[in-house]
């Protein structure tokens, strides 16, 4: 299971890098952005729960826990804020939507980095 766990986030690794630097180097979002963006968080959030059930917990009160929830609630409300934005067609939104692409992207390396480090010291 934890073999599964970890590849479920590294496909979430790569799916959100992916998305979220190739819509910086375009310089606008595109649909594709958001459909790797929701793949993204749906491996990530399956990846996450998978862990948290070896672990006995799917959340702990610690700084791995909490940036990984906030990590999972910004990927969220990322994906459903990008998902607005190409409804409304909003091509102000659309041409500057990476700025808050990178700052979500960051956030969740927090996460990613610190969970590397404790399950390697495990």
């Amino acid at each position: 299971m934890l073999i599964v766990a970890m590849n479920l986030i590294f496909v979430a690794c790569i799916l959100y890098t992916i998305g979220v630097w190739s819509e910086k180097i375009q310089g606008r979002l595109n649909r594709w952005h958001l459909i790797v963006f929701w793949l993204g968080l749906c491996f990530d959030t399956i990846g996450t729960g998978a862990m948290g059930k070896m672990a006995g917990s799917v959340f702990k009160f610690n700084f791995h826990g909490i940036t990984g929830l906030a990590a999972i609630f910004l990927m969220f409300f990322h994906s459903v804020w990008a998902s607005i934005v190409l409804y409304n067609k909003d091509e102000k939104m659309i041409l500057q939507f990476h700025k808050l692409s990178l700052v979500v992207w960051f956030v969740w390396l927090i996460p990613m980095v610190t969970g590397m480090i404790y399950g390697a010291s495990m």
